[in-house]
This record gives structure tokens, sequence and C-alpha cells, in this order.
């Protein structure tokens, strides 16, 4: 009977170790981008939010299900910090990572192909986040879009209806940015900084 390779078993759980603490690291960069692009729109007011990015980027390194990480760690620092909007839109976050997750393990979120997909990971989280705006907050949020909604409602338009054509707008432009951010940052970021596999 032999005897198990001990220093091969060591070697292994070495390597799971320092996959797992590179992966956590990544989140927790993808978390401070949430934090900063978050901070920038609320401190200029912004249409649109900029606090997925780093949402996105995990969601297309690691799968949907890593990719709802960051924007519960994230909702929760900022729901108890500047802004309690977050602590209500968490889950808008988490289906846009779920989503973008999946999204990438079948459709290329790259080049050209960012429009389409774009519009295919804003979709299900923009009908999510008109509800939450419209019925908990009657269309008003620390976004700078709160404008554009108030005008439309008034112009007639209604105001669950005035919501959601300025979500879907102001989320796909957020969404765009998003991906064309994450794309520079993937080629900028040298891969074995992020990727699972060594070598």
């Amino acid at each position: 009977m032999s005897r198990p390779n001990t220093a091969s078993a060591t070697s292994v759980a070495k390597e799971n170790n320092i996959i797992s603490v590179r992966k956590m690291c990544v989140i927790a960069l993808a978390i401070v981008l949430n934090v900063i692009g978050g901070h920038i729109a609320l401190l200029f007011h912004l249409p649109i939010y900029l606090d997925s990015i780093g949402t996105i980027m995990i969601a297309m390194l690691y799968g949907p299900v890593y990719g709802m990480i960051p924007p519960l760690l994230y909702g929760l620092v900022m729901g108890f910090s500047i802004d309690i909007y977050s602590l209500y839109y968490m889950p808008v976050g988490m289906i846009l990572g779920l989503i973008t997750g999946l999204a990438a393990r079948y459709f290329s979120l790259k080049g050209w192909r960012i429009i389409p997909g774009a519009l295919m990971i804003t979709i299900p989280g923009t009908i999510v986040s008109s509800i939450i705006t419209a019925v908990l907050f009657g269309g008003i949020t620390s976004s700078g879009s709160t404008i554009i909604v108030q005008l439309l409602n008034k112009a007639g338009l209604g105001l669950t209806a005035s919501v959601f054509v300025v979500q879907i707008i102001t989320d796909y432009l957020d969404r765009i940015l998003s991906l064309v951010l994450v794309a520079f940052l993937l080629r900028m970021i040298p891969r074995e900084l992020y990727s699972e596999q060594d070598g």
C-alpha cells in the first residue's frame, strides 16, 4: 500500500488557497470600483449610476454567483454610509450580476456586441428598479434622472411609465459605459492577477 504524497497534497492546498485569496482580492477591487463610481455619480448628480462596473467585471470573470456578491456588499456599504437608497436597490445589482454572468457564458460582451449585450443585461434589472422607484419612492431617487422623471410625469405620461422610460435609457447608457470600462480594465490588468488558471 503506497503512502500519500504529502508534499503534493500540501502544494495543491496552497494552490487552492492562492486561487481563493486571488479571487477575494479581485472581488474586493470590484466593490471599490462600485463605491468610487457610485460616489462620482452622486457627487456630480449624473443621470447614470456608475456603481455596477465592478459587478459586471466579476460576473464576466467568475460567473453569475460571484457576480451577485459585489452589489450585495456595495449596497450595505453605501446604504449605511451616504446613500440609503442603495439598500433598497441591492436586488437590482444582484440581478445584474446574475444576468451578466449568464450572458457572458453564452454571448460575447466585447467589441460591437457590447451594444446588444448591454440591452440584454439591462432589461431585467430595469423592470425591478422601476417598480421599486415608482412604488416605494414615488419616482424620486438620489440620481440626477429624477428630474427627467418628474418632467415626464407632469407632461401626462404617468409616474410608472415615466420611471420605466427614464430607467431603461439611463440604465442602458450606464451598462454600455460600464462594459466599455470593464473591457479596458481587463486589457490593462495582467491576466495572471485574476485568472484562476496558472501557467
